[in-house]
Formats: C-alpha cells, structure tokens, sequence
C-alpha cells in the first residue's frame, strides 16, 4: 500500500496505489452495508454515504473538497 503524490489542488491525479483503491473500495462497500443495516434515520444514512464516498473519490483523484465554492 504505498501513497502516490498528489497536486495540491487536488483532482487529476490519484493519490493511493490501485492497490489501495481496491482495498478501499471493498472496506467502503463494507461500511455501506452496515450503515444501511442501522436503525438510524434516512437522512443521516445518506449522509455518512455521502461524505465518506467523497473521501473514496478524493482518493481516486475524482473529487477536490470545495471545488463548487471555488472562484476561477
């Protein structure tokens, strides 16, 4: 499991190995799982998923936190 470098903008580039990814993904799906599997209300389920899944696309490169609120 070895980090790779990021930009320091963030997006474009993943930053873990696919080996990582992979684990990360399979852990996530497991997280989901349970989390759906909760008495808690649907809303805060959505949440968790929500925001840990953007964790997961911040690793793959795919999401940079803040980016809507970004000026160009």
């Amino acid at each position: 499991m070895s980090i790779i470098g990021s930009t320091e903008e963030g997006g474009d580039e993943m930053r873990a190995s696919q080996e990582f990814i992979k684990q990360l993904e399979e852990l996530f799906q497991t997280y989901e799982n349970e989390v759906k599997a909760t008495k808690l209300a649907t809303n805060t389920v959505n949440t968790h998923l929500y925001h840990s899944g953007n964790f997961v696309k911040w690793c793959r490169g795919e999401y940079i936190p803040g980016a809507s609120k970004r000026k160009n």
